[in-house]
């Protein structure tokens, strides 16, 4: 009966592994490390069998290997294991402080304010997507996003549909890059973002739907592209994609991320 018996901690501690091994799982899931993680996973798992049948040649062997797993593991997945850091860091542990800026703002007309910014930006879009024009718009939530501001050239005007356009315009120096949108303003344009090594994205997507994709992964900011060979609308949240979407329904998805900011804001 004794070796039957199981405590509470153990329970405890088994949920926690398998929670554990399915937020690694989700995280390199479609990139070209799954293969990689499948193998060290078998070898672990054939250890423990060797150590339990007492099996000491082949035991020490593995044993050696699972040795240096650790060390080949933070090498092989070192992309995977910084875009899980970043995302801890932007999504809990930015912007969540008391500040002046965010007590003063509890007392603004935010609404007015949020429904010209959605004007415009979907403004944009739909003309952009008229004339097939590529655009790629980041909008900062909660995440920090400064430092893929500083790549590119700092702007820092009203969010305004006749300056995004100019921006996207094909013979803009611009043009190319990311605009980033923080608060009511256009913060920057020309910015760099990292691109996505996710499998499961479409062949015939190319380079700014990707990065569009890989700043959602890493960070909380809410993405929108405009394809430049279709003039197809997509957007990207939280490493998801929704492609070809309606002005409409973009709107409809912006006013949720503003309202659901907004509200964070006022309870932090």
């Amino acid at each position: 009966m004794n070796f039957l018996s199981i405590r509470l901690l153990d329970i405890i501690d088994i949920v926690l592994v398998a929670i554990l091994l399915y937020q690694v799982y989700m995280m390199i899931k479609g990139t070209v490390a799954i293969n990689v993680f499948f193998v060290l996973f078998a070898t672990y798992l054939l250890w423990l069998l060797m150590k339990a049948l007492n099996m000491q040649l082949l035991g020490t062997i593995l044993g050696q290997v699972m040795g240096i797993g650790v060390i080949a593991a933070i090498i092989v997945f070192q992309q995977e294991l910084r875009r899980f850091f970043l995302t801890l860091g932007n999504r809990y542990f930015t912007n969540q402080s008391f500040t002046l800026e965010g007590l003063f703002s509890l007392f603004k007309k935010e609404e007015p304010r949020l429904k010209v910014k959605i004007f415009q930006i979907v403004t944009a879009c739909r003309q952009l997507a008229k004339t097939k024009t590529g655009m790629l718009i980041v909008i900062a939530n909660n995440s920090e996003l400064r430092n893929y501001a500083e790549t590119g050239e700092i702007i820092n005007a009203d969010t305004n549909s006749r300056l995004l356009e100019t921006i996207f315009y094909k013979n803009s120096p611009l043009h190319d890059g990311a605009v980033i949108i923080d608060s009511d303003r256009i913060y920057a344009a020309g910015c760099v973002l990292p691109i996505s090594r996710s499998t499961e994205m479409p062949k015939n997507l190319g380079l700014r739907h990707r990065a569009a994709l890989g700043i959602s992964e890493i960070t909380d900011a809410f993405a929108i592209t405009v394809s430049e060979e279709t003039g197809k609308i997509s957007y990207f949240f939280y490493g998801k994609m929704e492609y070809n979407v309606m002005p409409e329904q973009l709107a409809k998805q912006l006013r949720y991320i503003f309202s659901s900011a907004l509200q964070t804001q006022k309870n932090a």
